[in-house]
């Protein structure tokens, strides 16, 4: 995974499909990375799954020599549960600012059933002090 090594996407086992300024997909195993403890898809991982999507979305809109971006907000609705298999987030943005940026990021098994969806509200921080 390279610059990803060592990372919450390196443990949780993303991958990324497909990066552009209109369109992140990143994928994730549903196993024991990722389980709760009763065997279903955690709602954190994919929550982690969403932000990710959307932050790696946000740096391709930004100079990341002069700016840095984290995450402000973050929803979800979880609509289906999975015990195993693949889930994909495809991220858009629906707002791109000077300071914030919201994504939006539909989380799909392999299906193409929708199993949560979520927005995220992304800052671009200045690294001029």
């Amino acid at each position: 995974m390279g610059e990803f090594n060592h990372t919450l996407m390196d443990s949780l086992g993303m991958k990324i499909i497909s990066k552009d300024k209109n369109l992140v997909v990143i994928s994730m195993p549903v196993d024991h990375r990722t389980h709760q403890p009763f065997g279903y898809l955690h709602g954190g991982a994919s929550v982690a799954l969403a932000e990710t999507a959307a932050s790696i979305g946000a740096t391709l809109h930004v100079d990341l020599k002069e700016n840095n971006i984290f995450g402000i907000e973050i929803n979800a609705n979880h609509i289906k549960s999975i015990r195993n298999g693949t889930v994909t987030a495809k991220a858009s943005p629906i707002h791109i600012g000077k300071s914030t940026m919201v994504w939006e990021i539909k989380i799909t098994d392999e299906n193409d059933q929708l199993i949560c969806i979520s927005r995220s509200t992304v800052g671009i921080i200045s690294k001029k002090k």
